[in-house]
């Protein structure tokens, strides 16, 4: 069986085939529906599962927004459509990943910006 990330890097290589369409809103339904089916089978949460939980909290704190809007609507807020949002889910999904990667590019951009 794939694991999370594994779904959702399908998911990101050939959106259409699993969503139907390249749009946040229709991967929120297919990552509820994915959530659901487990829950209903009695298949406890993995790891990946459980770190992903994290990731509503960390959109709230990256775009500095203490709402009751799901992860997707505050990306969707922040985009020009459902597509243009999808693909920003999985850059920030990246940078959700590897805080460490980002702090290091971010200090690399403001060491260029004074020179």
């Amino acid at each position: 069986m794939m694991s999370f990330y594994e779904v959702l890097q399908k998911i990101k290589q050939r959106p259409s085939l699993y969503l139907g369409r390249r749009s946040i809103s229709h991967l929120q339904v297919f990552l509820d529906g994915y959530t659901l089916a487990r829950r209903e089978l009695g298949v406890p949460l993995t790891e990946q599962e459980r770190e992903f939980e994290g990731f509503q909290e960390w959109i709230e704190q990256r775009f500095n927004q203490n709402s009751t809007q799901s992860w997707d609507r505050i990306i969707l807020f922040y985009s020009e459509d459902e597509r243009d949002a999808l693909e920003r889910f999985f850059d920030l999904f990246e940078e959700f990943l590897n805080p460490d990667e980002n702090l290091e590019s971010e200090e690399r951009n403001n060491l260029k910006a004074k020179i």
